[in-house]
């Protein structure tokens, strides 16, 4: 069954978006949902408005193009737009104005146009004419004096491309969608907006500290590694002090880590000078108290 893609339906959106300016009320001005249309009604047959399972014999929407007969699928392959007049950008824009600067993106081959094959106007309201890519057909019958006809070659419905661009770039140009402003370069001399408890600072007294840490980070601990060096007693200058003590001490453990501290005589001296002389003798093991008994005996006599 012949249904509307969702590219197509992108499109209309869009469309309804912007020129339908009072969504709560029909207003002819306005183009309404149901002058934006995408499938036939049940009784069309043949043409961009039908899927494959309505397409006649020889269809021209079928076989006049490799891009058609390839892309041929039960998606609707067309979009009609109606009747609708708006304010915008110092100007009016209507049907008639909205269908001849379409046909001049076309005329001029521009990126967003290739997937459109036809569009059938009036750009007076009184004669009809067809702009055809494949230069097949010059004009339509009398209902494109009330509507402007759209048909897309079928392998862009098929591959889903996206087809709002040139819509957008349309409601663009005559103002109903916004140009994005263009932020002003930032240059280095501009002053900083927020209170950086320095009211002079600059962008580029920013990117100078911000250079300055880079290479901090990336020199030798016992270099300065910046532009300009800190403050006296700020915390940037107390970790360079750091970090170039770092080494020194680093020798200074290792030095003491290999010495021995142990000094077994002083020890012992220390012992024995808190212990009175029985506690002393008690514990000496007789054999060894014997000779210690003999030799201090031995030394008063001499």
């Amino acid at each position: 069954m012949t249904s509307a893609p969702a590219n197509l339906l992108a499109v209309r959106n869009l469309l309804l978006t912007y020129l339908n300016v009072d969504k709560k009320a029909v207003r002819a001005d306005d183009l309404e949902p149901a002058e934006v249309g995408i499938v036939g009604d049940p009784n069309h047959r043949g043409g961009y408005h039908c899927g494959s399972d309505r397409v006649v014999t020889n269809d021209y929407s079928v076989v006049e193009s490799t891009r058609d007969r390839s892309g041929l699928t039960l998606y609707a392959s067309a979009l009609d737009v109606g009747t609708f007049s708006v304010r915008s950008g110092g100007g009016t824009h209507n049907l008639r104005t909205f269908s001849t600067w379409m046909v001049a993106q076309c005329v001029a081959n521009a990126a967003d146009t290739r997937d459109i094959r036809e569009i059938i106007y009036s750009p007076d309201g009184r004669t009809v004419r067809r702009w055809d890519r494949l230069g097949r057909r010059t004009s339509g019958d009398s209902s494109h004096l009330y509507h402007t006809h759209f048909s897309f070659f079928r392998d862009s419905t098929k591959a889903g491309r996206d087809l709002t661009p040139l819509f957008r770039r349309y409601l663009t140009a005559i103002g109903m969608i916004a140009t994005a402003k263009p932020e002003d370069d930032m240059e280095q001399t501009d002053r900083l907006i927020k209170d950086t408890g320095s009211k002079n600072r600059t962008v580029g007294d920013v990117l100078a500290d911000l250079q300055n840490l880079r290479n901090w980070l990336i020199s030798p601990a016992n270099t300065t590694g910046l532009v300009n060096p800190p403050m006296p007693n700020s915390p940037l200058q107390q970790m360079l002090a750091m970090l170039r003590a770092w080494p020194a001490l680093v020798a200074q453990v290792n030095e003491l880590s290999g010495r021995d501290f142990t000094d077994e005589q002083q020890i012992v001296s220390g012992v024995l000078a808190g212990l009175p002389p029985e506690k002393i003798a008690e514990a000496i093991p007789p054999q060894i108290a014997r000779d210690v008994a003999d030799e201090l005996s031995r030394r008063l006599i001499a």
